[in-house]
């Protein structure tokens, strides 16, 4: 009594693209969470308490929308190593996970690699698929939103 059980969900999702923008300027835009409602369906809002690109060891909050529900959750900044890689850890009532952002220069652009590792307690019904899709929508509208302030 008392233990946590065992998490009954545990996923990893990765996407890979190509952004035709600097990596300077996708690793900024990446690290800076206060930025993420802009591009990121599923977050609402996000207190940094800085300005600009976080460092590692950083602890900020964020309020995403999940399956309808507002959960607030809590962020650690891992690894922030300017440009090629910024890693968050997270915890709030319903997911436990981390996010990792690895990026190199590709050409004129970069290549975003993005792993989004998360696990439950909850019976919630079809999550997996819909952090997939909203994964992928997610990055959709950050490659848009970059390759346009990109020229």
């Amino acid at each position: 009594m008392g233990q946590r059980q065992s998490h009954l969900l545990q996923e990893q999702i990765r996407h890979e693209l190509y952004i035709r923008a600097g990596i300077d300027t996708v690793y900024y835009y990446l690290s800076q969470p206060d930025r993420w409602p802009e591009w990121h369906p599923c977050s609402l809002r996000a207190d940094t308490g800085l300005g600009g690109s976080l460092p590692a060891g950083h602890r900020f909050s964020e309020t995403m929308n999940l399956l309808g529900v507002q959960i607030p959750t809590s962020y650690r900044v891992l690894v922030a190593l300017f440009p090629k890689e910024f890693k968050v850890l997270f915890s709030s009532a319903a997911l436990d996970g981390s996010l990792r952002y690895q990026l190199s220069k590709q050409g004129d652009g970069t290549l975003l690699q993005r792993t989004l590792a998360f696990s439950t307690d909850l019976h919630l019904s079809g999550l997996g698929p819909r952090m997939e899709q909203l994964s992928a929508q997610a990055l959709g509208n950050l490659k848009q939103r970059l390759e346009a302030t990109a020229g």
